[in-house]
């Protein structure tokens, strides 16, 4: 089922997230209902908050942009033997990051239209449960770690606007508020204040 976002502005989307405690129907729905939603929107990752979820769950799919690079832009972007991940993360935490930097674009399904550069870690390493509620320990580098670390920030109530400086977002003020108002067009459901 395709569900709304929520847009930048709602509480929700401030709010640290709970952990999940056990494997249910529910919670399979409610992954598969993300899945579809981040699709629908074209998105690359969903968090759970974004759909009014207050959880610690999240789904990545770095593989779509993989596809759709050329070989050269793969390799500057993606870290040696990574062609991209399509997984879901389940009370995630980051427990190693990177002393090495690089700075790149991001953009939110909650924030349409508009994108800034973020400086974040290069690789990170993580624990989590897949759909199956399976752990892991993965590391993650280039791309792929750059969007599991933006979703992994909004299960902590964080988005990629307060990893900016004070400037650069007060010059995003006056589209922001346009965005609270539901002043922006967008080709998905979404829910504004």
């Amino acid at each position: 089922m395709n569900l709304s976002i929520l847009a930048y502005g709602n509480h929700i989307l401030k709010q640290k997230c709970s952990k999940i405690k056990e494997n249910t129907s529910e919670i399979q729905k409610l992954i598969t209902d993300m899945w579809d939603t981040m699709e629908n929107a074209n998105g690359c990752g969903l968090a759970s908050p974004q759909i009014g979820k207050p959880l610690q769950l999240f789904v990545a799919d770095s593989q779509i942009i993989y596809k759709n690079l050329d070989t050269e832009d793969q390799i500057l972007y993606f870290g040696k033997d990574d062609k991209g991940i399509k997984e879901t993360f389940i009370n995630a935490k980051i427990i190693d990051r990177s002393e090495e930097t690089w700075d790149d674009y991001e953009g939110c399904l909650s924030i349409p239209g508009l994108s800034q550069k973020i400086k974040r870690p290069w690789a990170i390493t993580i624990e989590y449960l897949d759909h199956n509620f399976t752990k892991h320990t993965k590391m993650f580098t280039g791309l792929t770690a750059r969007i599991v670390q933006h979703e992994y920030d909004h299960t902590l109530g964080i988005l990629y606007t307060d990893h900016l400086k004070p400037l650069t977002k007060k010059m995003m003020e006056s589209r922001l508020k346009k965005i609270i108002n539901g002043n922006v067009a967008v080709g998905y459901p979404m829910k504004f204040l």
